[in-house]
């Protein structure tokens, strides 16, 4: 009996000194759950520290790396030998003290989640440098994702929207807010270069549009790459790229651009059909704080592939992180000016009758158009173009590529044979969709095509004409009668 009672006492020694000691093993495994995620986002968690003991009640906390891959990191990263000491001879991780004399505890909390954030920042770049392996990675169906069965240890959390760091090992079902935010973009499109810029604008054939993209940043910018997207209606002129960041244009060396694919002198090409994209360097994005905007803009020229009436779009998409996406884009409109020129007398349309079209009441030089058939002709700024149109037998023509909300002044230069021509100038408000407004005739509704009346001129007498040759001719048939009486009468006397 006293045997059994000795081995009983020490059983019992030997459970409560091994319960004090190995309280850490009392909780093998732990839980992140990442709160307000944002859907379709793709979260990874890495282990970037092992939580080898602790004592929660004296707050005693024994961490070291990893792995070998995460000793490399603490021991060669300029960023964590700022934060981080790891001791050579136990491989022990402690959080430097970097506070100030003086320091608040709110100063010392804004510093620590400031300090928390930039190595995280370090710690992701150098995973994605180095490509190790995630210790798990989930997409987000709804506002919440949970990696459940972790080792106990330090972890940082990677989403497409930004980097996420730690496990509070006091109490291993931890919860991390998501506090990033997805990035925006904003497209914009001006008719001039320090115009007003907005989501549409309207153009001639052969004028130069100006384009700006907005993108707002977001902390833990990761991957942003700007896809430019033009209609074939613009010919983009790639020496106009700028980059900026409110007045401060960005150096070159943190971005790259890549232009389309079929474009013979790019040496970089996009991977897409987009006309050019810009790669941003994530050494330059880290730099990046919550809404800070980044302005692209550049310019193309509208050219003769425009859609008449319809407008066309400039795209601009963001991709960000592994597979997240926002993209915004612009319409820029052109129009035509169809003319009708008519007679009332005959009911009848009118050939033969040239024009000519400005942009000013009187004076000025003439647009000039290229002939596409007989009854349509694109405006354009080459020399060789024509400048004046002259109408076939159906009586119309329609000029096209003309910028709707200007005033134009329509000009007939020469009129049908037979008929007056116009004095001055007719006044033309074009809009969209090609109706027009004539010399300011409001009726309540604009009109489909400008109607031009001639009148033809009548007949007046000239001299010369043969009112006088019958005058002439009377006078000489009487004359020869009078001659005929006389002579009969004479002969009748003779007998």
């Amino acid at each position: 009996m006293k045997l059994i009672k000795k081995v009983a006492a020490i059983m019992f020694a030997f459970m409560m000194v091994f319960s004090l000691s190995t309280n850490v093993k009392a909780v093998q495994t732990g839980s992140i759950t990442i709160d307000n995620a944002i859907k379709d986002q793709t979260y990874k968690i890495y282990k970037i520290m092992d939580l080898e003991s602790y004592d929660p009640e004296e707050g005693l906390y024994s961490y070291k790396p990893a792995s070998p891959q995460w000793k490399t990191f603490f021991t060669s990263n300029s960023v964590a030998q700022k934060y981080i000491k790891l001791d050579t001879n136990t491989d022990g991780i402690t959080w430097k003290d970097n506070s100030t004399a003086g320091e608040t505890e709110a100063e010392k909390k804004t510093r620590l989640d400031k300090e928390a954030s930039e190595l995280a920042k370090a710690a992701l770049e150098y995973a994605n440098k180095h490509s190790i392996q995630d210790n798990g990675h989930d997409d987000a169906t709804g506002t919440t994702v949970t990696f459940n069965s972790l080792d106990l240890g330090y972890y940082l959390v990677d989403s497409s929207v930004g980097a996420l760091c730690s496990l509070n090992t006091t109490n291993p079902s931890a919860t991390i807010k998501e506090k990033n935010a997805v990035p925006s973009v904003k497209k914009e499109v001006s008719d001039a270069e320090d115009g007003t810029f907005k989501d549409d604008s309207h153009a001639n054939i052969g004028d130069t549009v100006y384009f700006k993209t907005t993108i707002t940043a977001q902390p833990g910018a990761e991957k942003y790459i700007l896809h430019d997207t033009m209609d074939a209606a613009f010919t983009f002129n790639k020496n106009s790229i700028v980059v900026k960041s409110g007045e401060t244009t960005i150096d070159q060396t943190n971005y790259d651009i890549y232009y389309k694919k079929d474009d013979a002198t790019a040496t970089n090409k996009a991977e897409d059909d987009c006309t050019f994209e810009i790669r941003f360097k994530q050494e330059y994005l880290n730099t990046l704080n919550k809404g800070q905007q980044i302005v692209v803009t550049y310019n193309a020229i509208l050219n003769e592939k425009a859609t008449i009436n319809v407008g066309d779009h400039n795209t601009a998409e963001l991709t960000y992180g592994d597979k997240g996406s926002v993209e915004d884009k612009t319409t820029t409109s052109t129009s035509q000016m169809k003319v009708l020129k008519y007679t009332k007398t005959t009911t009848n349309t009118l050939n033969g009758a040239k024009f000519k079209l400005f942009t000013q009441k009187t004076g000025g030089e003439a647009l000039k158009f290229t002939k596409k058939d007989d009854q349509n002709y694109i405006l354009t700024k080459e020399a060789t173009g024509q400048d004046e149109i002259e109408t076939i037998k159906e009586g119309t023509f329609t000029l096209k590529g003309l910028k709707p909300g200007v005033t134009y002044w329509l000009e007939e230069t020469e009129a049908p044979k037979g008929y007056n021509k116009l004095t001055s100038r007719i006044k033309v408000e074009l809009q969209d969709y090609g109706m027009v407004i004539v010399n300011d005739n409001n009726t309540g509704r604009p009109l489909s095509q400008v109607e031009v009346e001639n009148q033809s001129g009548s007949l007046l007498p000239s001299t010369g004409g043969m009112g006088t040759t019958l005058i002439y001719l009377i006078g000489g048939a009487l004359v020869l009668g009078s001659g005929f009486v006389l002579a009969n009468k004479k002969r009748a006397k003779a007998k």
